[in-house]
């Protein structure tokens, strides 16, 4: 954990006087933590306690400027491979879903790139309050990961769900996050993402259901882990992950065309994307009128990606692909693994609530030669990529 930089938040909440022992024990492990305190925060811990832990000085006013060579938020923005608020109030977690900046914390966080974990601490009222949660739901959305609080008796004196987590808890957290953060440094990574759509004339189009999201979740969960991504994605309504390097493709062809010229070059594909079985034999110059009660359109196959990395990937490669079913999901599943020489498929039933097209969470099981590996129920695709890229990690 050495040379890691930390950026510790602290707000205005009774649990403040748990983050002088976040500090400290983060501090013995080797880490650089800089601490940023909002003014209500100091009415329950004082700087002076947080400066001696860490030996680095504390930033509490956006004004305090004290070096006329630097912005300090920016260069504690720019600082941090890990922005850490604990405790984390309602009030940040609803400063920082609406994009507001008005103290030290909350600007220094706006202009940060590097990952942000909450802990949150609040009477269990607030916890369950639908504007908080709804808060936390769009930050999560927006990658922000969060250290659960514990149930027990509050300081206000209710019993139930709003406790900081204990010290140990969160330091182990963080440990356990630089972890996997390196799982896959060092290598490539190639994804393809979303549908492919195949032209029938200048005004329509043959495609599917797939939104990307699944294929994007694991570029972002790629990257944390230290991968070098390629994204090869078909049209979505999704904004490529930071650090991704984006090929935008159509039709299956150009996907095909993509994966290919890259493949020499990654340690592992993961074929996450939809790609069309089949695409029109005659793509038509002109808007077709409707002339006629019934329009027969003739289709010709597309290539198949998997089938060609299967046959080209080196032995040190891994090639993973993903299997949506509608019925017997294990045959097909197996079937398709064997056939296309893949290392693991991952498969899931797309009529399953929650593991369907365009929704924000998935049910998988993966299988590899040797049958059945793991199955996964129904959590966000967020949660589900990081599990697996930690996991794929470990196999290369």
């Amino acid at each position: 954990m050495e040379k890691k930089r930390i950026v510790l938040g602290i707000t205005g909440g009774i649990a403040a006087f748990k983050a002088a022992s976040i500090a400290s024990k983060l501090t013995q492990l080797g880490m650089d933590v800089r601490t940023i305190m909002t003014k209500s925060a100091t009415e329950f811990i004082t700087p002076l306690t947080l400066q001696t832990l860490t030996r680095n000085p504390v930033a509490i006013d956006t004004f305090d400027e004290r070096d006329p060579s630097r912005v300090m938020h920016i260069d504690l923005a720019d600082h941090a491979d890990l922005v850490l608020v604990a405790p984390a109030t309602a009030n940040i977690i609803g400063k920082l879903a609406n994009g507001l900046a008005d103290d030290m914390l909350s600007t220094t966080i706006l202009a940060t790139e590097a990952p942000i974990v909450l802990a949150p601490a609040m009477n269990v009222h607030m916890y369950q309050n639908k504007f908080v949660q709804a808060n936390m739901k769009k930050l999560a959305d927006h990658g922000v990961k969060y250290i659960e609080p514990g149930e027990g008796q509050l300081a206000c004196g209710y019993v139930g769900k709003g406790r900081l987590a204990e010290p140990e808890e969160i330091v182990a957290w963080v440990q356990s996050f630089f972890d996997k953060k390196h799982s896959l440094q060092g290598k490539t990574v190639l994804i393809t993402a979303g549908p492919t759509i195949e032209a029938i004339d200048p005004v329509r189009y043959l495609s599917n259901h797939s939104s990307g999201k699944m294929g994007y979740a694991l570029a972002t969960a790629a990257l944390f882990a230290g991968a070098n991504v390629i994204l090869v994605s078909g049209p979505v309504a999704l904004t490529p992950p930071q650090g991704a390097k984006v090929i935008s493709v159509r039709g299956a062809q150009e996907m095909h065309d993509a994966v290919l010229s890259h493949l020499d070059d990654v340690d592992m594909v993961i074929k996450a994307a939809a790609v069309s079985d089949y695409r029109p034999k005659e793509v038509l110059t002109h808007k077709r009128k409707k002339h006629t009660d019934n329009w027969e359109i003739e289709l010709i196959k597309n290539p198949d990606i998997a089938y060609e990395v299967g046959k080209r990937k080196r032995e040190n490669q891994l090639l993973i692909g993903f299997a949506a079913e509608t019925e017997n999901v294990e045959m097909y599943a197996k079937e398709k693994l064997e056939k296309k020489n893949m290392d693991f498929i991952i498969a899931n039933n797309v009529l399953q609530e929650g593991a369907g097209f365009s929704v924000d969470t998935n049910a998988v099981s993966v299988y590899g030669k040797q049958g059945l590996i793991a199955t996964y129920p129904v959590m966000s695709k967020r949660d589900l990529s990081e599990q697996l890229i930690t996991w794929l990690g470990a196999q290369l």
